[in-house]
């Protein structure tokens, strides 16, 4: 089993920043994809970002890509979403994902193993 942990949601302003933690533990797949995923409310789950191999490799939903950083911490088990130029229009749970394969990647029914996701509200 794996078990993820998001941290480091809050209240923000348009323009600002967060960082979002995504914690694994259990068994782990150090090169397999993490994968961000967003719900806004009334919305379907939204791909954000995934990292894989060794952290060097990430794709990127195009409504996040040049604000949004993904980078992976692999002796700490933890992936990280770096998110800048935030928007009112990425208030949304904001969750981690994983599985052991490298289809799919943008696709959430693809994912086993979810975390129980981070509120993230950008007020304009």
């Amino acid at each position: 089993q794996v078990q993820l942990v998001e941290s480091g949601g809050g209240l923000v302003q348009a323009g600002g920043s967060l960082r979002l933690s995504c914690a694994a533990s259990g068994r782990t797949f150090t090169n397999y994809p993490i994968a961000w995923f967003r719900r806004a409310p009334g919305k379907e789950r939204e791909f954000v970002g995934a990292v894989f191999g060794s952290g060097s490799m990430t794709v990127y939903a195009d409504s996040v890509k040049g604000r949004f950083n993904i980078s992976r911490d692999n002796a700490k088990n933890t992936v990280y979403l770096q998110m800048n130029s935030l928007k009112p229009d990425d208030t949304a749970v904001y969750s981690c994902a994983t599985k052991a394969d490298y289809s799919n990647i943008r696709t959430p029914f693809a994912y086993n193993y979810w975390g129980q996701g981070t509120q993230v509200t950008v007020s304009s």
